[in-house]
């Protein structure tokens, strides 16, 4: 159903079928420095197609089953026992997850170890926002909207030493991010989790869930990050998206508006060229 769905949403989109092809063509990317065939291109595309109605299809059953049952369906976990060894040390952890995969399963999956706060844009419609909220905030989850009072609430939570989520590609509103590049075009990125980290001492780490084929559930990947004070935050944290999605190309939702002009925002500045730091995991991100 949710590889029809994915069929079915390219096919009576334009726009999402347009943006799609756009951004994954223009992302250049390569495996082992050498680039993609053209074969290969149109492979993730169609792969990615069918994974994004996946993606819709699946988020019922994440947000409406009994919490035990959905949470049966994480097959592995990697890198917990960085989470687990940082608030030991009485770190905060920012958990930086990407729209790639079944994303909303991390924050169930960790929520249901840690306590744990995760920002969220409400939707507009009253009745989506309270089935977002039930199936979102279980477990020892908190959800904190995308205002200044949500950022408290971020604050707070790495401040006793627990862990809060954040979509570091979610374009943020005029005034809270900086352009930084992405896949090699400016993409306007938010300056929250450097703050954070700073005004907190908390660590990143990156945290991807990879749907398996045929239903059979999912894998969870956590690596800590280490930056260079000497770069900027956002180049870093974009870099190190690219070397997640990579790893899993398919299953990233291309069709999302990562290039977009937020209102109030001068556009980048075409002759500057913007940095292109790499990033310093402390460990390889598994492929």
């Amino acid at each position: 159903m949710g590889v029809m769905l994915g069929w079915i949403t390219f096919y009576c989109s334009p726009t999402y079928a347009h943006r799609l092809r756009k951004n994954l063509v223009g992302a250049g990317l390569n495996r082992a420095g050498q680039n993609y065939s053209a074969t290969e291109i149109n492979a993730i595309l169609r792969a990615n197609i069918a994974e994004m109605g996946k993606s819709a299809s699946e988020l019922p059953w994440v947000w409406c089953r009994p919490l035990h049952e959905v949470l049966r369906s994480v097959q592995a976990c990697s890198g917990l026992e960085h989470v687990e060894a940082a608030r030991a040390r009485g770190q905060g952890v920012i958990i930086l997850t990407p729209h790639l995969g079944c994303f909303e399963m991390i924050a169930l999956y960790l929520a249901e170890r840690v306590p744990m706060t995760s920002m969220y844009r409400p939707p507009k419609l009253a009745w989506l926002n309270q089935i977002t909220r039930l199936g979102r905030g279980r477990g020892q989850m908190s959800l904190a909207k995308t205002d200044i009072g949500g950022v408290r609430a971020l604050y707070k939570t790495l401040k006793r030493g627990n862990v809060i989520g954040v979509l570091p590609d979610q374009v943020p509103t005029g005034g809270e991010g900086e352009w930084a590049n992405f896949f090699g075009h400016p993409a306007y990125t938010m300056t929250l989790v450097g703050r954070l980290m700073k005004s907190c001492n908390a660590v990143a780490m990156m945290c991807y869930s990879e749907r398996l084929p045929d239903g059979k559930g999912y894998i969870i990947r956590i690596s800590p990050l280490e930056f260079n004070i000497n770069s900027p935050v956002t180049q870093q944290i974009n870099a190190a998206l690219e070397q997640v999605i990579a790893c899993c190309p398919t299953q990233y939702s291309w069709a999302y508006n990562r290039y977009k002009i937020p209102p109030g925002v001068t556009p980048p500045d075409s002759t500057t060229p913007l940095g292109s730091a790499n990033p310093k995991p402390k460990e390889e991100l598994a492929t």
